[in-house]
């Protein structure tokens, strides 16, 4: 009886003890092809970190191919990049309906990062303050969330590499990305229509630090892109970084590579 009532005091006294208390860590965790509407290319995967909370930012990439094609395992290398350099944000890395002649990119693709931003941001208990990385198409698609789809300035970072910003720059009229691709994006090639897709036309004293990375002899995305996005934003004051290397569309060689993801670091530090 003496023993039981002695082994009934310890567990007594280490249930009230301060180590029982404290929580148990919350281990990093992952959840692939997340649905975030009905679609099946409506789907995202979600990287957490351990120890997370709601001051946990979260990082969304948002993969190129024209608007027709590509899908977030394009964009694994940069998942690597992010839990290697900065395992204390969330990833967020998500696939968006992709255009047809028949459907086209705008408004639906935009409509899809905005509705993927809403299911994560709602979900997982972090914070409300994102940053994005996106290349190509999917840089274009990031500035236009970010410039113009973030009335609130949840965003707070974005990077773009090689994507299009400024759909009336008159070296873009004629390229091939134009005659091939504008088709894919929207139904009507005015001037307006152009201004409406382009991020450019919304950016304002509020917008999100933005990083560049693009080819000066880039066939489909022309340097002076980079060029009048740094302008703009320079005009209103928004801390920028405008990278140019010799190459054509995202085909930078080993040390450029280096050389990016080295001047990413330090951005991503500095404003995120």
């Amino acid at each position: 009886m003496k023993k039981y009532l002695l082994l009934l005091l310890v567990a007594l006294l280490w249930s009230c003890s301060p180590e029982a208390d404290q929580p148990k860590p919350i281990a990093a965790a992952q959840y692939l092809n997340v649905a975030y509407g009905d679609d099946p290319e409506q789907t995202y995967d979600v990287y957490l970190p351990a120890g997370r909370s709601t001051a946990t930012k979260i990082m969304f990439l948002v993969h190129g191919g024209g608007w027709i094609s590509g899908s977030k395992e394009d964009m694994v290398y940069l998942v690597q990049f992010m839990q290697l350099q900065f395992p204390q944000y969330a990833i967020v890395n998500l696939n968006y309906r992709l255009a047809t002649t028949t459907s086209p990119a705008y408004p639906k693709q935009i409509n899809d990062v905005a509705a993927a931003v809403a299911h994560a941001g709602s979900h997982y208990g972090l914070s409300k303050d994102y940053g994005f990385i996106g290349t190509s198409a999917g840089g274009h698609l990031s500035m236009l969330y970010a410039y113009k789809m973030d009335p609130a300035q949840h965003v707070k970072l974005v990077c773009n590499v090689v994507g299009p910003s400024d759909f009336n720059d008159p070296s873009y009229l004629g390229t091939p990305i134009q005659s091939e691709y504008l088709p894919y994006i929207g139904s009507e090639i005015t001037p307006a229509y152009l201004s409406e897709i382009s991020p450019i036309t919304y950016v304002n004293a509020k917008s999100a630090p933005t990083i560049q990375f693009m080819g000066d002899t880039d066939p489909l995305v022309p340097a002076t892109q980079g060029e009048r996005l740094e302008d703009k934003l320079d005009s209103f004051g928004v801390s920028n970084e405008f990278n140019i290397y010799q190459a054509s569309h995202g085909d930078f060689n080993p040390a450029d590579s280096q050389d990016i993801f080295g001047r990413l670091s330090i951005f991503l530090a500095q404003h995120f």
